[in-house]
């Protein structure tokens, strides 16, 4: 979805019997205009639910409140998740392991303890989302808590796989497929958390994220403060709008712009060294998934991890 509209006639289709809404973000605002339009597009998708269906939706993210109303006035029950007691699925901690986290959260009131195949605090708030939606289609909590052990990213959406250098392994973030603001800030995030090993670095190779409309580069200047946030090393930019991001990093962090994607291979093929992380982010259209591949070519694949 991108377009007012685009929703209503899938969800006439499919006719779910739950609704799942994991945040509201500043995407393709060059067509919507404004978040409060996003969360109007987005909430198209109870417009289908089945009578006495379930909208299960973040009560941290931005326009909650809206999405809940459009919810309820579609007669959808309400069940939420976050950070906050009154939430009907409380994430209480999450602590990082090898490839994923460990959750610990409460769910209508019980304890649950589990392991989720992927890192982040976003893939673990999703996660309690997903549990919510199990719940409201009759299925166990606790078993479903458990299966997420075996969840693991896709390529493009935060899989990671250990390539192996002249100088040893290092290990690539694909997160190539999609971005905005808000998955880039999560993204940069798992960078930060990511531990290299040995001399390594945490290097960020990051593309346009599109449809922003006119505000686009200073969206991406904008981020300029959380690559030092996540203790980044190296920026490796490619794409118009990644200029205003590479020309607001500290000047020690600035390793090379180019205006394509493909262009920044060579040189970040050259940088790479044993020890590093590497994370590759940019909207689908601003090519970041070949600037993967082609690190996938270069150098042999030690192991592949979710």
């Amino acid at each position: 979805m991108n377009h007012a509209g685009e929703i209503t006639p899938l969800v006439a289709l499919a006719r779910p019997h739950v609704a799942l809404v994991t945040t509201i973000a500043p995407v393709h605002l060059e067509y919507l205009g404004s978040i409060e339009a996003i969360a109007d597009a987005k909430a198209e998708v109870f417009s289908g639910l089945e009578p006495g269906g379930a909208a299960v939706l973040n009560r941290d993210a931005p326009q909650f409140d809206r999405l809940a109303a459009a919810a309820r006035a579609r007669g959808a029950r309400i069940a939420a998740f976050g950070a906050g007691a009154a939430c009907d699925a409380e994430l209480i901690d999450v602590s990082p392991l090898d490839g994923g986290s460990r959750v610990r959260a409460r769910v209508r009131g019980r304890a649950l303890d589990f392991i989720l195949g992927a890192p982040g605090l976003h893939m673990a708030e999703n996660a309690l989302g997903v549990l919510l939606a199990s719940e409201a289609l009759g299925v166990d909590v606790e078993g479903a808590a458990a299966a997420l052990v075996g969840f693991a990213p896709q390529h493009g959406r935060g899989a990671r796989l250990t390539l192996t250098s002249a100088s040893g392994p290092f290990t690539v973030i694909d997160e190539s497929y999609n971005a905005n603001p808000a998955s880039m800030r999560a993204a940069l995030a798992l960078l930060g958390a990511a531990e290299p090993f040995a001399a390594g670095r945490r290097i960020a190779v990051i593309g346009d994220m599109l449809e922003l409309g006119p505000q686009g580069a200073n969206m991406h200047a904008a981020l300029a403060p959380e690559l030092a946030r996540h203790r980044v090393d190296l920026l490796f930019g490619a794409g118009p709008l990644t200029r205003a991001l590479f020309d607001a990093a500290p000047e020690a962090m600035r390793a090379a712009w180019t205006e394509r994607a493909r262009d920044i291979l060579p040189q970040l093929a050259e940088a790479v060294r044993g020890g590093d992380v590497v994370m590759v982010k940019g909207s689908n259209g601003s090519r970041m998934g070949p600037v993967v591949a082609g690190l996938r070519e270069r150098f042999s694949s030690a192991e592949t991890r979710g």
